[in-house]
């Protein structure tokens, strides 16, 4: 399974390693790269697309009969060059374009219209929580008081509220890096899709099957190193039980090393 197919560059890597009996079941929300990746299925028979997230994987696995049953799980996570190039995407403060960032534009509300309508509070502790930024509410602050003069509604038009609001300077970082970012990841519910994306990845593995996850920002990279540790070191006894090492079930075993 390729839980994050893309453009299919994993996937394509995939099926040359696949023998010709194999299968390689890959999903996506964003509709562009499920046409890609029905394209792809059209040349080679062993590939089969869902259009769905993460939190879908038990249902559909249990739909083909597959859970407990697959050999490898990959997920990279976060948002992929073509959605960031596209401007009509709404991803990148770089390219001005409609203030969308949904995965699936077919469901759900845009950045534009949560942004427009959410209380400042809210904003703030989305900008503070999934994006790290450290001047949140300065930066919502000046949100709520741009849009009282006129709707927030494109990528250049955010950044540049952002930019003058936000006192600091990294180098070689925009000063609305980590504002795209948090409101990226909240309004895909990135984080607890990813939580049970995992639980539902784990139950889908077979007996020795491997599972590989691809991360690059923080919050998630915790969530995903808290997860296959509380696996591997499995305790599902009451804190202050006693209980030797070897009384315990690990679920899961770490494979090499982090890299």
């Amino acid at each position: 399974m390729d839980c994050t197919f893309g453009r299919g560059g994993h996937s394509r890597a995939i099926l040359d390693g696949l023998g010709r009996d194999g299968r390689l079941l890959v999903f996506d929300k964003d509709p562009e790269a499920v046409a890609s990746a029905r394209q792809l299925a059209q040349q080679d028979a062993r590939l089969e697309c869902v259009h769905a997230g993460f939190a879908a994987l038990r249902h559909e696995l249990a739909a083909r009969e597959l859970c407990g049953r697959v050999d490898g799980i990959l997920f990279d996570l976060g948002v992929s060059s073509p959605q960031l190039d596209d401007p009509r995407r709404g991803f990148s403060f770089l390219r001005d374009g409609e203030l969308d960032m949904r995965m699936d534009p077919t469901t759900g509300s845009s950045v534009a219209d949560w942004i427009n309508r959410a209380a400042e509070q809210d904003i703030a502790d989305v900008l503070y929580r999934y994006g790290e930024e450290r001047h949140s509410r300065r930066i919502a602050r000046a949100i709520v008081r741009a849009r009282q003069e006129q709707p927030v509604t494109r990528t250049g038009q955010l950044a540049d509220i952002i930019a003058a609001a936000n006192p600091t300077r990294e180098r070689d970082k925009h000063p609305a890096t980590r504002s795209f970012q948090g409101l990226r990841i909240f309004i895909n519910s990135e984080l607890e899709e990813l939580q049970q994306g995992l639980q539902q990845a784990y139950d889908c593995l077979r007996a020795g099957g491997r599972l590989l996850v691809i991360s690059f920002h923080s919050l998630e990279d915790r969530i995903v190193k808290r997860f296959m540790r509380d696996l591997v070191q499995y305790d599902p006894y009451p804190k202050d039980l006693p209980v030797r090492a070897d009384q315990l079930p690990p679920r899961l075993q770490l494979v090499g090393r982090l890299i």
